[in-house]
């Protein structure tokens, strides 16, 4: 049997950051899609939080994981360094952020639909 799917390759370093703004919080972070599933919604980003930003108290409609590539990734479950993988299950509060003087970068993925609902 022939595999139709197509295989999906991306190089996140030489694509330009896209500013994501978040009106909720008058702030915007960093990101760079790197697949949607058109019929899921599932997706993956790359994401960097500038120190001191910090993504106050919400929920999601799809669970989403977080794997830290640089920086320290601090949530509401404690904080991360590099090399960590965070899950957080649909419909939790949470928040989450970078420190005071250092940026952290990450892999955001979700397994349906993004949303997000402040508190």
């Amino acid at each position: 049997m022939e595999n139709t799917q197509e295989v999906i390759t991306v190089d996140s370093h030489r694509m330009p950051w896209q500013e994501l703004p978040i009106p909720e919080l008058d702030a915007s972070i960093l990101m760079k899609p790197l697949f949607l599933d058109n019929t899921s919604g599932m997706s993956i980003s790359k994401c960097c939080y500038k120190a001191g930003f910090m993504n106050k108290s919400h929920t999601h409609h799809c669970a989403h994981g977080m794997y830290v590539l640089d920086g320290i990734l601090v949530t509401s479950k404690g904080s991360f360094g590099p090399g960590n993988f965070i899950w957080f299950p649909e419909g939790e509060v949470m928040f989450h952020g970078a420190q005071e003087d250092n940026d952290v970068t990450f892999l955001f993925i979700t397994d349906k639909t993004f949303d997000i609902h402040y508190k």
